[in-house]
């Protein structure tokens, strides 16, 4: 008994001793623990905080970017922003795999981690002329395509259909990136660009398949099944919302329902620049053909759809309908560069189906980093 006395006293006093040890440690900096009472000395005082304590990119809500969040469509809500960041979270139109009513939220938390200099670009989007928000996602019925779309529709003509602003002797529209969705989508923001801007935009569609596929070709006979990811492209050209001869499809690979596809797609004034096309041309070679079908820079007035099935699903697997032999993600962020000089009035990344993602998100962090490269670009044409 007395044995088990003595040992304990022992282990009492070396724990003394380590705790003695650990009050006295400052290796690396780091804060003593506290031996002693708290220097609070009233309990119920308010603590003074610090006003610029660094938040880590991991933390705080989920806007693009950490953009400020803006309720763009309530009355009386400022209109002075200059690039609108938007979510469209519909998916009814997919043919294949769902899911991409997720793309919003996905994408948003993929650009958390997004720092402000683009090195390749040459600016800080997030401290130059440009005031930027994020409004948030589009609210809609998700059970009516038709009506979805009219919704989608109606909210983005009323961000672009703005009134003039301070010093302004004439609406002039906001730069608008849409966070998709499945690619029907396009066709109610192009129906906006259009009222926007009245005249047809250029469209580079950077995607794996044309999306101008005719319903009435393929038999469909519903209303409800005339509008999907399949073909909003068509109608968008027949419609008059795209510029004829100087739009094109970049990255397309997938194979076709006949051969007659193309010549469809050609007729409605659409250029094609396939996947393979890389082999032959290179990047640069890409690029500079892109540059010949625009045309000169100063007359442009280009929106950017792209899908994520572009990319290689290799690195970008969180889409509906994969198709493999993509743009790797060094070539298609160089390409999008290479259109630096263009009046981008707009784009979207459509197609982000992030339960199909791995763990990393590799595919949400592309869409965002592919977002930052355009609107580092919409920042720096808007400087000249």
């Amino acid at each position: 008994m007395r044995k088990t006395i003595f040992s304990s006293l022992a282990l009492v006093g070396a724990l003394a001793s380590v705790s003695t040890a650990h009050g006295d440690y400052e290796e690396y900096g780091q804060m003593p623990i506290v031996s002693g009472p708290s220097e609070i000395t009233n309990l119920f005082e308010r603590p003074i905080l610090e006003k610029d304590t660094y938040v880590p990119s991991f933390a705080g809500i989920s806007t693009f970017a950490h953009l400020p969040y803006r309720q763009c469509w309530e009355e009386g809500s400022a209109d002075d922003y200059d690039i609108a960041v938007i979510g469209a979270p519909y998916d009814i139109g997919v043919t294949f795999r769902t899911g991409a009513r997720f793309g919003p939220s996905a994408i948003r938390e993929g650009s958390k981690r997004i720092k402000g200099y683009n090195m390749e670009v040459g600016i800080n989007p997030f401290r130059s002329w440009a005031s930027m928000v994020d409004c948030g996602d589009v609210p809609f019925e998700p059970f009516s395509s038709e009506h979805a779309m009219k919704q989608i529709e109606d909210y983005t003509k009323y961000l672009l259909l703005r009134p003039p602003q301070i010093g302004e002797s004439e609406s002039k529209p906001p730069r608008l990136i849409t966070l998709g969705g499945d690619h029907t989508i396009l066709l109610p923001v192009l129906r906006s660009m259009r009222a926007a801007y009245n005249k047809p935009v250029q469209v580079i569609h950077f995607d794996s398949h044309v999306d101008t596929w005719a319903p009435e070709i393929y038999n469909v006979k519903s209303q409800q099944s005339k509008y999907n990811h399949g073909n909003p492209l068509y109608h968008a050209a027949k419609e008059g919302l795209v510029a004829n001869g100087t739009s094109m499809h970049v990255g397309i690979r997938s194979s076709l329902y006949d051969e007659d596809d193309v010549a469809r797609d050609i007729a409605l004034g659409f250029n094609i620049i396939k996947a393979n096309d890389i082999f032959k041309l290179g990047v640069d070679g890409i690029v500079e053909r892109m540059h010949e079908i625009l045309g000169p820079a100063e007359d442009s007035l280009v929106y950017l759809s792209i899908d994520i099935d572009v990319i290689d699903p290799s690195m970008a697997p969180a889409t509906g309908t994969p198709e493999t032999g993509g743009f790797l993600t060094r070539e298609m962020r160089y390409i999008l560069r290479g259109l630096k000089d263009y009046n981008l009035v707009g784009m979207d990344v459509v197609e982000v189906a992030p339960a199909y993602d791995t763990q990393a998100q590799l595919t949400s962090f592309l869409a965002a980093d592919l977002i930052y490269e355009v609107m580092s670009m919409m920042v720096k044409s808007g400087e000249q």
